[in-house]
């Protein structure tokens, strides 16, 4: 074995050693049948979709932390008609012991529906200490935004940063999920050139139909060229077929660097259910 096999083997478990889980409202039944799956303590994104309400986030956060891990609520600031509805949702979950991390995010809608634009308004609102967050997780995008140009979204990620740093709240960033990841580690170094030094969570699509990764693909502008879906490992001439991270995970190992590229771990967004996303990172690290 070869220095630079045995470095990404090394790198690979180091990778794997704390990865999260993304899990929507409608998936407390999923997360039941995944539970045996996941580790205890494991962090686990709990989204915040417009076809959701309180009830149905709440609920899916409390299960989480009943069986044993750590529950990520997302906050949609767009999403939010007022400072009483974050108040409201902050609130609930502190009662289930779910406020200590949260992630926060602008949200799908073009014009928001309340007081916050962007997770930095929620952030500044002082809102979030008061309810017991200590921990916010942001949003990175290493192929950019399909809706802000990069001149927009690196000021933007420069002042949650400051934002967080000043108020005392730890922070890291997660990104969103792509097939290749040279523009991933090429961001990460250009965050860590700006003195922004929070762990980066990269974003791992689970094993999904191919038909759907390219559907997610084409809604948050991410790369799906013939060259990149071919070492992905997708089948653009196969829709019916499945894809798996495997191939993004070595690459991932291989070229990671932690001196350069800092404190990265994992996040798995779960389009091809929870159940089978972690049976499959099971599998992936048995056989590695």
């Amino acid at each position: 074995m070869t220095a630079a096999t045995t470095r990404a083997a090394a790198n690979l478990e180091l990778l794997l050693s704390d990865f999260s889980l993304e899990m929507t409202g409608k998936d407390v039944e999923e997360l039941d049948a995944a539970r045996p799956a996941i580790p205890a303590g494991t962090r686990i994104n709990v989204t915040f979709l417009g076809n959701e309400d309180l009830t149905m986030r709440r609920t899916a956060a409390r299960m989480v932390r009943a069986a044993g891990f750590r529950p990520v609520p997302h906050v949609s600031a767009r999403r939010l008609e007022s400072r009483a509805a974050l108040e409201a949702f902050l609130s609930a979950l502190r009662v289930d012991d779910a406020a200590e991390q949260i992630f926060a995010v602008g949200g799908d809608p073009g014009t928001p529906h309340g007081p916050y634009a962007d997770a930095l308004s929620v952030i500044e609102s002082g809102v979030l200490e008061e309810y017991g967050v200590r921990q916010v997780s942001i949003a990175g995008y290493p192929e950019g935004h399909p809706g802000i140009p990069d001149d927009v979204l690196w000021p933007a990620l420069e002042a949650k940063h400051a934002a967080l740093t000043g108020r005392g709240l730890a922070g890291e960033i997660i990104t969103q999920f792509g097939f290749d990841v040279d523009p991933v580690l090429d961001w990460i170094e250009r965050v860590r050139d700006r003195g922004i030094e929070m762990p980066v969570r990269v974003g791992v699509p689970g094993p999904a139909g191919v038909r759907r990764l390219l559907r997610f693909a084409a809604r948050f502008g991410v790369g799906t060229s013939t060259s990149i879906a071919r070492k992905y490992g997708l089948s653009i001439t196969n829709l019916m077929g499945t894809a798996g991270p495997d191939r993004l995970l070595h690459a991932l190992a291989a070229d990671y660097h932690p001196e350069r590229h800092g404190e990265v771990k994992l996040h798995f967004y779960t389009f091809g259910g929870l159940r089978a996303t972690t049976e499959w990172i099971t599998e992936f690290r048995r056989n590695t």
